[in-house]
């Protein structure tokens, strides 16, 4: 039973977790207008390097999640259907391919899993 208990800890701090995105780490003053504030442009080169960053990031997650338990891959599994398009809602195609991108990445890790 207490296993049970722990799991269900788990994913109430998850849930936390996710829901305090918008609220902290770089949340707005008050009175900040997010949907009129200025969005600058990326120049090329930032690009060029956040396109870097990405990359070493997708590969650091897969070199994890292949050394990882097969609860820590349903749990993965778990947030590509949490950001997938909840139901009544327009699906958005940036979350769409969010979601998909996020199950391409735990197929690319059975590549690499330890044996």
């Amino acid at each position: 039973m207490p296993e049970r208990d722990s799991r269900s800890d788990r994913s109430e701090a998850r849930r936390r977790s996710l829901s305090r995105w918008e609220n902290e780490g770089g949340s707005p003053a008050p009175g900040y207008d997010r949907a009129h504030a200025p969005i600058p442009h990326l120049n090329n080169s930032e690009l060029v390097q956040l396109r870097v960053r990405v990359i070493a990031l997708e590969s650091l997650m897969i070199a994890v999640l292949a050394e990882g338990s097969d609860r820590q891959l349903q749990v993965a599994r778990e947030m590509a259907d949490y950001i997938a398009p909840r139901p009544g809602f327009t699906p958005h195609p940036v979350t769409v391919q969010a979601a998909s991108h996020i199950a391409d990445l735990i197929d690319r890790v059975a590549h690499f899993e330890a044996n």
